[in-house]
């Protein structure tokens, strides 16, 4: 191993401590210019009983608070516990929102000072998942903001699209834009924040011609315990890569660093023997139906939405087409229509 796992957390942060290797990452992600970076304090006491929470990386940059966290592990529960981060990245800012004097009258002269809630800035939180795509199988990533319920309403309205009446749509657009346009006492600072889910592997697989594909490219050539040398060539002579890469050389790993990824390496493996073994139980289930064409429904009566979930890992985990049939007993062209039976 050349270089350490820069998707493990403990070296995320060894990376992105660097407020230069931040600023060139969110530069080249968000394509923009930043003039400078200010990084946060990312450890909270926010309930009664002072249970913490950890950002693996927040800062600011002008006008925006941002939150990057790398996420390794398949969990249930990433939708709504980013979402709790991405709330909390705008709470946290009641830390710095300055006062504002108001003249109170009530018979006498009385000064009084509360929070000026203008001085509230947008919240970007970026969630760099690994492995997981949340079931987007072609984009590099999702962005989520919010925007009024019309915006949806418009989209999701079947039977206006399918009238096939374009100055009727015309005209219910011209609605949306109306309301998207209000600016009135700054209701737009809603759909200034966003909820950013950025899928390595798609980005890796897909090769698209963006700046920050290369950031997702040696992020994953890291992840091979093998990874040598010469396989970050393509990286050397740029500086921020040069200094990510002196960050984790593991020539200079302390021991302890060195056993943090070993126990890393064994828990993901193990997490990867655990989720194989259910997606084996669901299938081997489905086949007890015999129903090689409803796929789907003997996956639901024989491993229940459980197996449908792991087949669908399995197959984002790009395991090979022939080990799933082995296990399964279907054909390759059944495994492959999978994703779309499910």
């Amino acid at each position: 191993m050349y270089l350490a796992p820069l998707n493990y957390d403990r070296f995320f942060k060894k990376v992105f401590s660097d407020s230069e290797i931040a600023k060139k990452f969110l530069e080249d992600f968000l394509d923009t210019k930043i003039e400078s970076l200010e990084i946060l304090k990312e450890k909270h006491a926010v309930t009664d009983d002072a249970a913490f929470v950890e950002f693996d990386f927040r800062c600011r940059i002008k006008g925006i608070h941002i939150i990057i966290d790398m996420q390794q592990w398949y969990k249930a529960d990433v939708s709504q516990r980013f979402y709790l981060y991405h709330a909390l990245n705008t709470g946290l800012q009641l830390e710095k929102i300055p006062k504002e004097r108001i003249l109170v009258s009530r018979g006498k002269r009385q000064i009084k000072k509360v929070k000026d809630y203008r001085a509230l800035e947008p919240v970007y939180t970026m969630i760099w998942m690994v492995d997981d795509t949340l079931g987007f199988r072609s984009q590099d990533f999702v962005s989520f903001t919010m925007t009024p319920e019309i915006v949806t309403d418009f989209v999701r309205n079947e039977k206006l699209w399918n009238r096939k009446k374009i100055k009727e749509i015309m005209n219910e657009r011209a609605n949306v834009l109306k309301v998207l346009s209000n600016r009135k006492k700054n209701v737009d600072f809603f759909g200034k924040n966003r909820l950013l889910f950025l899928f390595q592997k798609n980005i890796v697989k897909n090769q698209k011609l963006a700046k920050y594909v290369r950031w997702f490219e040696f992020a994953e050539k890291t992840r091979d315990k093998e990874n040598r040398e010469e396989d970050f060539k393509v990286f050397r002579g740029d500086p921020t890569f040069d200094e990510m890469m002196r960050r984790l050389d593991s020539s200079i790993l302390t021991d302890e660093e060195i056993e943090y990824i070993e126990i890393e390496r064994e828990s993901w493996e193990e997490v990867n023997r655990h989720d194989r073994g259910h997606f084996e139980d669901g299938l081997k289930e489905g086949l007890k139906e015999g129903r090689e064409d409803g796929l789907k429904e003997g996956l639901r009566e024989g491993g229940n939405n459980k197996a449908i979930e792991m087949a669908l890992a399995m197959r984002d985990k790009c395991l090979d087409l022939n080990i799933i049939a082995e296990i399964s007993g279907f054909s390759v062209e059944c495994i492959k229509k999978l994703e779309h039976e499910v």
